[in-house]
């Protein structure tokens, strides 16, 4: 079990600044999307990989929380921590830091292996999963975060 895994690094462009002067909620989801593609890296499904096995990673369900706002220039990183894993899904969760620490939102997603010459989910190479598995061994949480599994629905006061 481990800490979160540090995957990305950069600042706020000026074209993620939307009409209310700060990051628009469409870039959160980009800068999660590149952590997907991260993860693909970090387990070893490259650019090289996909072409050679025809092999890639499809998101099937994410679920986004917005925390605070994020503003022009301003220092961002994605963390990353796999909650689960079987022979062909990871179940990731991603944190996107602002400056000084701040957390700005989170992204819990289900990741999904493809064999693209079938056009259908496939399990993970051998090689693959070997790499989830030791990433999933220093990298996940002992505890799950409170944003995983949440359900969006109105409370209703009785």
């Amino acid at each position: 079990m481990g800490e979160a895994k540090v995957i990305i690094q950069d600042t706020v462009p000026e074209a993620w600044i939307d009409y209310n002067g700060h990051m628009n909620d469409a870039e959160y989801v980009r800068a999660f999307s590149w952590g997907v593609d991260r993860f693909m890296t970090l387990i070893g499904i490259t650019d090289d990989f996909r072409k050679a096995y025809q092999y890639t990673i499809y998101t099937m369900e994410t679920h986004v929380c917005y925390l605070d706002e994020m503003k022009l220039g301003e220092p961002l990183e994605v963390h990353m921590q796999i909650l689960d894993y079987d022979a062909k899904r990871a179940h990731v969760f991603y944190e996107l830091f602002g400056e000084n620490g701040k957390r700005a939102a989170t992204s819990e997603q289900m990741l999904m292996g493809i064999d693209q010459s079938a056009g259908k989910a496939a399990p993970f190479p051998d090689n693959i999963f070997a790499q989830l598995t030791e990433l999933a061994k220093n990298h996940t949480p002992t505890e799950k975060p409170k944003e995983a599994g949440r359900v969006i629905g109105i409370r209703r006061k009785k």
